[in-house]
């Protein structure tokens, strides 16, 4: 691995979601980063593709499986954090303390032990022990109300927001943040990452707008939420779509030039009044065309424009070939690391591994003896 993070040791508790796409962030910087998966886990039935090469949140990883309710299970996990710069977990609160592999255990095996933990409510509050997926984390912040037409329910945008957004990258910031910290005190610490809090951070300049005055909790009429005619998506004669984000005046004048636009009713760009009925105009221009018509028009100019790519065109536009924002991995295409780096290139190390597929290896790496090895399997840890 040639990471930022190479050296750091991170143990992943797997579970689903936002704590394993914390894990690859992680293993993609460089990061050596040990899956723990559970001896007997059932959640195929809803996500299939785990354990196979198309299991992309991953990769990178190898993977030992414990029996964690065996008492040499949950022995040998206190040893691998012993060892370890980093624990990330994503289990309700006090699953772990219940496996007896809390933050207070576990740090005392290893003072200087990032403890991460993904929860969507976060560790204490009303709704700490509650069940809840990503649309009901971001509903709680009000960024889902912020989403969507004035006149219908809020869609839901993926699991972008909560999830990954405001889960995992959030939490993978705080180990980060914890693990340098760690570097000056000589101590560990626990990270509570709650989904809840995260999407709430990603509308901090939402909620300034609105304490300002510019921002009404009506959907579909304010400056970035689809109101404005100059940032939207509009649809072309082929039925495809385009992006327009044309806010700046220069931006804006640029997209009304080429567009041949030269009705005065445009020239009032930020009157919100005048915003419905200009929509309705562009998107009667828009459909006069194809989409690949106006991005020989306006692609790459000042317009601030792009072409709407689903998941089998966005990888193969030039600007992501040229960049490599693609990659294959076990014939797999699949975003590439990300951001990037001049001299410590992010990478993935190898493609996703079934659960338990590196047991033995993975316990001789971190100092097991072999005897201790075959004990282990002998006594239905493994």
């Amino acid at each position: 691995m040639t990471g930022p993070l190479q050296g750091l040791r991170v143990i992943e508790m797997v579970g689903l979601g936002p704590a394993p796409f914390c894990a690859m962030m992680l293993s993609d910087m460089g990061a050596e980063v040990i899956r723990i998966d559970q001896k007997r886990k059932s959640s195929a039935a809803v996500f299939p593709m785990l354990d196979t090469r198309f299991d992309v949140l991953a990769r990178g990883r190898r993977s030992i499986a414990l029996d964690l309710k065996n008492p040499a299970g949950a022995a040998a996990l206190h040893r691998l954090v012993a060892g370890a710069d980093a624990l990330i977990e994503g289990y309700r609160p006090g699953v772990m303390e219940r496996l007896g592999l809390g933050p207070d255990a576990c740090l005392k095996d290893n003072p200087r032990l990032v403890y991460g933990r993904m929860t969507g409510w976060g560790q204490a509050g009303p709704l700490a022990q509650a069940a809840g997926h990503d649309i009901n984390y971001i509903a709680l912040s009000g960024a889902l109300h912020a989403i969507g037409c004035p006149d219908e329910p809020p869609p839901p945008p993926l699991n972008l927001v909560g999830d990954f957004g405001g889960g995992a990258m959030m939490l993978a910031f705080g180990v980060v943040c914890a693990l340098l910290e760690a570097r000056t005190s000589g101590k560990g610490q626990v990270v509570d990452a709650a989904m809840t809090d995260g999407a709430a951070l990603l509308t901090a300049m939402v909620y300034g707008f609105k304490a300002y005055g510019a921002w009404s909790t009506r959907r579909g009429c304010n400056l970035l939420d689809g109101g404005a005619h100059f940032y939207g998506s509009y649809a072309c004669a082929d039925g495809k779509f385009v992006a327009i984000g044309a806010i700046e005046p220069q931006f804006y004048g640029k997209l009304l030039e080429l567009c041949a636009i030269d009705d005065p009713a445009f020239q009032s760009q930020m009157d919100s009044g005048r915003w419905a009925d200009l929509k309705l105009s562009l998107a009667a221009l828009f459909k006069t065309r194809t989409r690949d018509e106006w991005c020989q028009l306006l692609e790459g100019t000042e317009a601030c424009f792009a072409p709407v790519l689903d998941f089998d065109e966005a990888p193969k536009h030039p600007h992501n070939l040229a960049r490599q924002a693609f990659i294959d991995v076990d014939g797999v295409t699949q975003p590439a690391p990300a951001p990037r780096f001049s001299r410590t290139p992010a990478e993935v190390a190898r493609p996703p591994a079934a659960a338990g597929e590196h047991t033995e290896e993975v316990l001789a790496d971190w100092g097991f003896q072999q005897d201790e090895i075959r004990a282990m399997n002998s006594a239905g840890v493994f």
